[in-house]
């Protein structure tokens, strides 16, 4: 049902604005307010917050279907839900839940997820940002690059990591919430981007950024904690954006390829072309298969960390083969912006970065295994 209704949804709202929106490179607060109407946002939540009271399964299910259409809103909804949402949820104190969470889980406004800096990119405790405590408030200084949803004008504020101190020779990190109007927060879109171009993607500057003490999230010092296992969370959003990206490219080349008549006949009577569909339908399903397990590990409350970047690493991988033998079905057409093909090319190009790349993927796995 969930997938059925996500599906019927992005075909009706989605798909005739997508290439208009990464033409023009515009983020559309109005497919934003619609898939919060649509109880996309919070999807896991309890209903006291504002969510659905879903599983984690489910929310992995929609961000499939929409990036089955779209790579930019499947950006959107991933990143607010995985990384603006759930820290907040998993290590936020009930006042912070009820101050954010309901108005989170509506479309309205949206929640940024601040770690990665100009020199902190795969090495996350690269971190420069500080913060100091001063009569009872986080001073900040410092930046944040490469942040989805922290710009836009429905974007409410960000959750930053940030040094507060040093212990045994080592940083110190904290997460710390700001909010979009405090002085000395700033934001700055960017633009010129290849891929997600009608998502919103930010730098975020503190200059004597000034927050309540109260605005802390978790404990001190446990910033990069919270950080990192949402990313665990996170890598499964970001496989669903591969395994719908695949699905997606998949489709076109399938429904082209029954269309284009080369030598009096489909091209997809041709074993070369068929061979193809075939190897990209198998893994699909193993893609699929994969990242469920992991989804399946993460809603029973068992261990799934090693699962959720075994998933992110393969569909993400699989998400450029697929899309890469696509747009080879689809031959010179395939490298024109008039078919879909050409944006779901550029789209899965992220998938390999963002997140922890695939090298960081396959560096966590292989300590998984004892390497």
């Amino acid at each position: 049902m969930i997938r059925e209704t996500v599906r019927q949804f992005a075909e009706r709202e989605i798909r005739p604005l997508a290439r208009e929106l990464d033409e023009k490179e515009t983020f559309s607060p109005e497919l934003t307010r619609k898939m919060g109407e649509l109880g996309l946002f919070g999807i896991y939540l309890p209903e006291k917050y504002g969510g659905q009271d879903m599983d984690y399964l489910a929310y992995i299910i929609a961000v499939e279907e929409i990036a089955r259409i779209d790579g930019s809103q499947a950006a959107t909804l991933a990143a607010h839900n995985s990384l603006g949402v759930g820290p907040l949820y998993y290590y936020g104190n009930e006042e912070q839940k009820m101050k954010y969470l309901p108005v989170l889980c509506t479309g309205n406004a949206l929640w940024a997820f601040g770690l990665t800096e100009p020199d902190a990119g795969s090495d996350s405790r690269g971190s420069k940002t500080r913060a100091t405590l001063e009569n009872g408030e986080w001073v900040i200084n410092g930046s944040k690059i490469f942040i989805t949803n922290g710009s836009a004008d429905n974007s409410m504020g960000a959750t930053v990591q940030a040094i507060t101190g040093e212990k045994q020779g080592k940083k110190e990190f904290t997460t710390i919430l700001v909010d979009k109007d405090t002085p000395g927060f700033t934001r700055q879109t960017m633009h010129g981007k290849m891929m997600w171009r009608a998502s919103d993607t930010s730098q975020l500057f503190f200059d004597d950024c000034r927050v309540p003490e109260s605005n802390l999230l978790g404990k001190v010092g446990e910033g990069s904690k919270i950080m990192l296992s949402t990313l665990d969370s996170g890598r499964l959003s970001i496989a669903a954006m591969g395994l719908g990206c695949a699905q997606g490219a998949y489709e076109l080349a399938l429904n082209y390829a029954k269309e284009r008549k080369q030598f009096g006949q489909p091209i997809s009577k041709f074993q070369a072309i068929a061979f193809k569909l075939a190897d990209m339908a198998l893994k699909i399903e193993l893609a699929r298969n994969l990242l469920y397990k992991a989804c399946w590990l993460k809603d029973t409350n068992q261990p799934f960390a090693k699962e959720a970047a075994m998933a992110k690493l393969y569909c993400s991988e699989i998400a450029k083969e697929v899309a890469d033998e696509a747009v080879q079905i689809h031959g010179g057409y395939g490298l024109m912006k008039d078919y879909e093909i050409e944006r779901f090319y550029r789209d899965q190009r992220l998938l390999q970065i963002g997140e922890g790349t695939s090298e960081i993927q396959r560096l966590v796995i292989s300590r998984y295994i004892g390497c």
